[in-house]
């Protein structure tokens, strides 16, 4: 699969990882097309291996990205998580179990 690069004149979303999805909608065409996942970001340049056949996007095509959904489904994502269990009942009440799935979404 051929890379492309992108460099862009701002500064790239804070959010940006390597192996999210960047796409551009084709302004000529008004259509949506997937280039592929970020393989690397340095700076305001990202390099995207593009799917067989992908044109790289014209200076007037809108570029944006998703998220892989395999690693962003399902789990609590974060540092930090802070819970309160509040009992405003006056007869005997017992938690018996609490659990969660978390993992670290990022370094």
């Amino acid at each position: 699969m051929p890379n492309i690069t992108l460099t862009f004149g701002n500064p790239l979303p804070v959010n940006i990882q390597t192996g999210d999805i960047a796409w551009y909608v084709d302004t000529s065409e008004e259509t949506e097309v997937q280039m592929g996942p970020i393989t690397s970001i340095s700076g305001t340049t990202i390099v995207v291996n593009a799917a067989a056949g992908v044109s790289p996007p014209t200076t007037q095509d809108f570029v944006f990205y998703i998220k892989d959904p395999i690693g962003h489904l399902g789990q609590l994502k974060g540092y930090y998580a802070e819970i309160q269990f509040r009992n405003n009942t006056t007869k005997y009440a017992e938690l018996f179990s609490v659990g969660t799935e978390i993992f670290e979404s990022s370094k």
